[in-house]
């Protein structure tokens, strides 16, 4: 888990038991394989191979490790340095996540104490049997080789030193093995608590070492790096390469927040060279020429020392609260999947038993859903597309009131204009909307249907067949609007059950509900709610046209009217146009005769008997279909939706659909898997280990400052 962070100076004061307690207890923690589980914060020393990295181990621990020229370390070694008496070094092992349980077990096992550091080397060779690696290996190891020592004189610090980054191969590493090495490295790199030291040698151009590309990549603002040049006796005084290289040791080049330190090491001339003899030397060359000049804080070995400790020592304050906040959430994660995993069920009772919780819970969850009571834990926040899901009434209610939006806006198959209402037909937008046509040349069509379905009727009157067949193809494409409908909220319930099953159930019982109960009934659920959805389309679709809503008489009487006040309208603006100018509507010392007016108002009334029954029959269309339409939306919603959908939702599982299951079914679905059975072993052992680590971590927060300087 990432977090953002700042790294700042802690109170010095701080106790160095409370100092060697915090390191103790996050080593602690680390060796009882919470990195399993948990980031935690470590020093991580990177480099490119022959970069220097163990010797600077070497130079922090005294231990001479076994080291040979061109050939990189396989494993990852973990160094415990703690001040206090002398005491005997321990060297064990910390198996790998991917390693098999027996083999876990022997790898665990490998402990050894030696007197001295001159006896390491020999064990860290019994070590590297135990691993499986030798010199002629070509493996690399994700186990850990941990190395704890105690002494007046070393820090409380712990580093963890990982295999040198190559390119080219040889006989002892391929190439291919380098892309394995980049992997382990980076693996260690990615994660934001650790501090990377990025070691890099003076004896190759620093822009060349590819440590800096990846430390630019993983810390990309250098808020958690601190680099490490070795090897700076190799340059020649006064050359440009040792200047770029004291410039880089100031900060000044590539700029990390915790800036760069400088050590002279051993090389393989002066590998037999002692520990005093090999500082002394260090701070010898290191207080002349060039690097006279450099800040003691940021060369040699001493000063390294401290330094690491204090940066340990603030990553970990630093990073408490985000640790404490990470178990939490782990904790929380471990008790839901053993929740929904049940307790084991070895028999034909216990498995009947888990379907009976699990009916009952997921009837819970499902009737809260439908009737839109979000309180349960379950509905995580709407913000988010999962937690939306989960709210199906919600879902099914904005997905109707789209239906009904669309039905509205582009239900009906021909949008009629009125000339002088728009100055031209809008163009059809997609192949959905509506097509646009002006209301003359649709009463022109009407016409044309009713000369050729004439039947028993008198002059000037229509056949009521009419407005049945301008019906039907007005509201051709309600069917497609339903059927789209009930797909959409088909899925919608398939998403709502699925995650009420992830949360009730273990993952394959969750998929044998599915294929043995849900989905069947959910098949039915489909079937007969097609079915009724049909039976309420087909008043629409054939048949006669039936309505006792008032709103249809009123909405025709309302388009009679307002024709025939449109008719008067014109008709009046002509006969006054030849006798007066008039401005608007309002006319004054107007002289006419009210016969020649009557006579004006009553022409072509004889001629336009037909032209007046094709737009009675339109508008009678027209009138039925704004009833037609909300009645369609109502019924499919209230008739069809709710009453065979969402009502039958709530009865699909429940604690009575388990009791009418016979036992063969029971164990059918409910009967362990070697998969749950694993994954409740896990998440018991992680809970174990987090509800463990908790406790301890909340110990520390007492050492945390009082001050506001970490954040």
């Amino acid at each position: 888990m990432a977090h953002s962070m700042k790294l700042t100076q802690v109170d010095t004061t701080l106790a160095t038991e409370a100092h060697e307690e915090l390191l103790n207890v996050i080593d602690s923690l680390r060796s009882q394989g919470i990195s399993r589980f948990l980031d935690l914060p470590q020093l991580i020393v990177c480099g490119d191979q022959s970069s220097g990295k163990s010797s600077v181990l070497e130079a922090v621990s005294g231990i001479r490790f076994p080291v040979k020229d061109n050939v990189c370390t396989r494993f990852a070694t973990e160094l415990v340095l703690r001040r206090g008496p002398n005491a005997p070094i321990s060297v064990t092992v910390i198996p790998g996540n991917d390693r098999p349980e027996n083999i876990r077990n022997k790898l665990a096992a490998f402990k050894t104490q030696v007197a001295s550091a001159e006896d390491v080397p020999g064990t860290i060779e019994l070590a590297k049997e135990a691993l499986g690696i030798d010199d002629s290996s070509k493996t690399f190891s994700d186990d850990i080789l941990r190395i704890e020592m105690s002494g007046p004189s070393h820090p409380h610090l712990t580093l963890v030193d990982l295999p040198g980054l190559f390119h080219a191969g040889n006989k002892a590493q391929s190439v291919e093995e380098s892309g394995v090495v980049r992997s382990l490295v980076l693996s260690y790199m990615q994660k934001q608590r650790s501090i990377i030291l990025a070691v890099v040698s003076a004896k190759n151009d620093y822009a060349n070492q590819i440590i800096t590309k990846y430390a630019g990549e993983m810390d990309p603002h250098g808020v958690r790096t601190l680099g490490i040049i070795t090897k700076p006796d190799t340059l020649h005084a006064g050359s440009d390469s040792e200047r770029a290289f004291f410039e880089l040791a100031n900060n000044k080049d590539v700029y990390f927040h915790l800036g760069w330190h400088v050590l002279v090491n051993r090389d393989f001339t002066t590998r037999n060279v002692g520990t005093t003899e090999r500082d002394e030397a260090e701070r010898a060359f290191l207080a002349k020429g060039i690097w006279k000049a450099l800040p003691t804080g940021s060369k040699g070995i001493f000063t390294l020392k401290s330094r690491l400790s204090a940066v340990l020592r603030n990553q970990i304050l630093t990073e408490l609260p985000n640790l404490i906040q990470d178990v939490h959430v782990g904790i929380d994660d471990c008790v839901t999947r053993l929740a929904r995993l049940g307790d084991s069920r070895g028999n034909i009772r216990e498995q009947r038993e888990y379907l009976q919780k699990v009916g009952t819970e997921f009837a819970a969850l499902m009737n809260a859903s439908v009737d839109g009571v979000y309180n349960h834990d379950f509905f995580t926040s709407a913000r988010q597309n999962e937690g939306y899901d989960k709210r199906l009434r919600a879902k099914v209610q904005n997905i109707c009131l789209s239906f009904a939006d669309k039905m509205r806006l582009h239900g009906h198959h021909k949008q009629i204009y009125r000339k002088g209402s728009v100055e031209q037909l809008p163009k059809q937008t997609d192949s959905l909307a509506p097509i646009p046509v002006w209301r003359d040349d649709f009463l022109t069509v009407v016409s044309h249907i009713m000369t050729r379905s004439r039947g028993v009727e008198l002059p000037g009157l229509f056949n009521p067949q009419i407005i049945i067949e301008l019906f039907f193809e007005q509201s051709q494409k309600w069917e497609a609007y339903v059927q789209r409908l009930m797909i959409d909220i088909l899925e919608a319930a398939s998403s709502t059950i699925d995650l009420i099953l992830q949360r009730v159930a273990d993952s394959q019982t969750a998929d044998k509900l599915l294929r043995n109960i849900l989905n069947p009934a959910m098949a039915q659920v489909k079937q007969k709610l097609a079915r009724r959805l049909a039976e309420l389309l087909e008043p629409h679709q054939r048949g006669h046209l039936v309505t006792y809503n008032h709103y249809f008489t009123e909405n025709l009487n309302k388009a009679r009217h307002n024709n025939f006040e449109k008719e008067l309208n014109q008709k009046l603006r002509g006969f006054f146009s030849s006798k007066i100018s008039f401005t608007g509507d309002y006319i004054t010392g107007a002289n006419f005769s009210l016969k020649e007016l009557q006579g004006a108002l009553m022409r072509g009334w004889e001629k336009d008997m037909d032209l007046h029954a094709c737009s009675d029959a339109t508008d009678s269309m027209l009138a039925y279909y704004k009833v037609a339409m909300k009645q369609l939306i109502d019924d499919v919603t209230k008739l069809g939706f709710e009453k065979r959908l969402m009502k039958r939702l709530t009865q699909i599982l429940t604690a009575r659909t388990v009791n009418s299951l016979d036992d063969a079914m029971v164990q059918s679905i409910a009967g362990e898997t070697e998969g749950s059975q694993t994954e409740r072993a896990q998440a018991t052992e992680k809970l174990k280990v987090l509800e463990e680590t908790l406790d301890v971590l909340r110990r520390l927060e007492r050492h945390r400052p009082v001050s506001n300087n970490i954040t």
